[in-house]
């Protein structure tokens, strides 16, 4: 980071015309300086006064604060004893839970490392997962075993069941133990930590990137770390007590940043609900007087259309903010969001796995009010915005590629140094693959991607992989997949194929088309698939 004291920054847009970078107008976050500190520990020792960290929302089952460290330590305890050790990758394959947390604080406690999946993920996905991060053994739940079974993998699972229900798998599988078994066992004071470096790798989470199939982002100690102090500071977690909603699936980057990390940290409370649910949502925020709710667009969307019946059937009095993320919002949806529900302020972000979730935010009611921005840069980060064709930085108000350097991005892509070397320059200036400009107030503006992903309800889809499914397809010789405009989606993946001579292939859904690529388009089933006549 450079020293903004020697630079000639524009206090109003953040612009320093000597070197054109644009520089954060929020107040710098400290950040430890100490070389051997992991993020669990991090996290744990941070000072507050909350007593309910997290609450499943459909059995109202609760982890207090002392309960959820004292489960870390003894999971944490399990796993050395089992020969899991500093490096080793453990593979979580889950819905959202309130254990979801416990597993990978715990095996980030070790230095050992986190890799997530999509629980809706195939086994041929998730087999190719495992092929690249090769884990040591995997956590997962009942009814996911299946799918970790038909990976051929024989990776030992340990399974994530609730001691309350008793849940357990009749399976082949070399299943080592249960989640609820090592909760149970006393922590051991007597064992060695292994000393565990900031630069050291606590997640692997699988992202498209900028372009092409999904490579795995590998963020550091000191990137999570950062991301944590970020979210405590920009929520202003600090002042009262605050309890939040969760919506959004915790194996993605936006779920494990805020709530299986950042917000316990300031000692708030996480209400989980293990799969989405409108009524559901609504109703854990009328038991609980929630005051925090993080959601993506097309949730937003849905609250609007059936505002006037919510609103009747739901008392959302204790609602204070929605946290949108994933795509930006329209002008028309904030004005329609901000109309229905006039007491809630609606705060935006910004920000890829590849640089842990931050990037920019809208952190107050009114930053809110400037539409169609992604706000201002998160504290510590730094901007560029360059011209794609010439590579030349651009002033205030000129449209390029963001690029962002800040002390969250991640170390680069696991096992892949190319991708590295084209995304992550020598300096640490991430290529983002959005086309941005910023204005003289500082604020972000997102125009357009130069990526191919797709944003299919917050999620990214990469064309490539798509058609690259496609061609297996007897009947399709060649295929190109595009983005479709949805209000609700944001886009849907749209594909155009050439026939192979002599089939009778006209148009079918994705519901048609599953059997043969082995389900690889499940996240996407509303997909669209039209015949190229080539």
């Amino acid at each position: 980071m450079a020293d903004n004291n020697k630079l000639t920054v524009d206090p109003r847009s953040g612009f320093c015309k000597s070197n054109s970078v644009f520089y954060s107008k929020r107040k710098p976050i400290l950040l430890p300086q100490t070389d051997f500190l992991d993020v669990t520990t991090f996290i744990s020792s941070r000072p507050h006064h909350g007593r309910t960290a997290f609450i499943d929302a459909a059995t109202g089952r609760h982890l207090s604060f002392k309960d959820l460290w004292k489960a870390v330590d003894s999971v944490a305890t399990c796993l050395h004893d089992m020969g899991i050790r500093k490096g080793h990758v453990i593979l979580l394959l889950s819905p959202n839970s309130i254990f979801f947390p416990v597993v990978c604080l715990s095996v980030m406690s070790l230095g050992a490392v986190i890799t997530t999946s999509n629980p809706l993920n195939t086994p041929r996905e998730i087999a190719k997962q495992i092929a690249n991060s090769k884990p040591s053994l995997a956590f997962t739940t009942p009814e996911l075993v299946s799918k970790l079974t038909e990976t051929n993998s024989n990776l030992p699972l340990i399974v994530i069941d609730d001691e309350i229900t008793g849940s357990s798998t009749k399976t082949k599988a070399k299943m080592v133990t249960t989640l609820s078994k090592m909760i149970k066992k006393e922590p051991s004071g007597s064992r060695v930590r292994e000393q565990v470096n900031q630069d050291d790798t606590a997640t692997i989470l699988y992202s498209s990137g900028t372009t092409g199939e999904s490579k795995g982002v590998v963020s550091s100690h000191k990137n999570l770390i950062a991301m944590v102090q970020t979210v405590v500071e920009r929520f202003r977690l600090n002042e009262g007590d605050h309890k939040f909603v969760c919506t959004v699936p915790m194996f993605h980057i936006y779920g494990l940043a805020v709530f299986a990390t950042g917000i316990l940290a300031a000692g708030s409370t996480v209400i989980v609900l293990s799969k989405f649910d409108m009524g559901e949502m609504l109703s854990t925020i009328v038991k609980y007087r929630a005051t925090y709710l993080p959601l993506v667009p097309p949730i937003l969307v849905a609250l609007i259309n059936g505002a006037d019946q919510l609103r009747a059937w739901y008392d959302l009095s204790s609602l204070k903010f929605v946290i949108s993320g994933g795509a930006p919002l329209s002008k028309e949806v904030i004005e329609g969001f901000s109309e229905k529900y006039p007491g809630v302020a609606i705060l935006q972000a910004y920000g890829l796995t590849e640089s842990a979730g931050v990037g920019a935010s809208m952190d107050t009611l009114e930053e809110s009010r400037r539409y169609g921005t992604a706000g201002l840069l998160s504290p510590n980060t730094e901007a560029k915005i360059m011209d794609p064709e010439s590579g030349k930085a651009l002033l205030v108000n000129q449209t390029g590629e963001l690029w962002l350097r800040a002390p969250s991005v991640m170390k680069g892509y696991f096992r892949n140094a190319e991708a590295t070397s084209s995304t992550i320059d020598s300096e640490g200036w991430l290529r983002t693959g959005d086309l941005c400009y910023i204005d003289d107030d500082g604020f972000i503006f997102v125009v357009d991607r130069l990526k191919e992903l797709i944003k299919y309800k917050g999620y990214q889809v990469a064309p490539a992989e798509l058609e690259a499914l496609l061609l297996t397809h007897p009947d399709i010789s060649d295929a190109a997949v595009i983005p479709f405009p949805d209000k609700q989606a944001g886009q849907f993946p749209m594909a155009y194929v050439v026939r192979k001579a002599g089939s009778n292939f006209i148009r079918e859904s994705c519901h048609g088309f599953h059997s043969r690529t082995g389900g690889a388009i499940q996240k996407n089933s509303e997909s669209r698939i039209y015949r190229r006549n080539t």
